[in-house]
């Protein structure tokens, strides 16, 4: 069984598992559109949204951030400052930094 990305202008629109050999032409013969492998040897695996990278051989996701770079050695997105040692964070853009977030007692234990 295998993954199948549909691509328009290198970003995947759907996703498919196709089993049986010549699921590429199948799929572009009677769904249309241009199909290529849904799976890396990067590793990376389609999902609707992401950008089928050519060069890097690999499927990109959507950057979460504008601020975030691509690592071209993992396929994936880093913030431009390293992530707390300690604690639980999210990213905050405006303040181009990571912010704590406070830590929930539940008063009903």
């Amino acid at each position: 069984m295998g993954i199948y990305a549909l691509v328009h202008d290198n970003v995947v629109t759907q996703v498919a598992v196709f089993e049986g050999q010549g699921a590429v032409d199948w799929l572009a013969d009677n769904v249309g559109g241009v199909w290529v492998e849904g799976l890396k040897e990067s590793g990376s695996r389609a999902g609707i949204g992401m950008t089928n990278n050519i060069v890097l051989d690999a499927f990109i996701p959507p950057t979460p951030y504008p601020s975030w770079v691509l690592d071209e050695a993992t396929c994936q997105w880093e913030a431009p400052v390293a992530y707390p040692a300690e604690g639980v964070h999210v990213w905050d853009e405006e303040a181009g930094d990571w912010v704590e977030v406070p830590e929930v007692i539940d008063e009903a234990e």
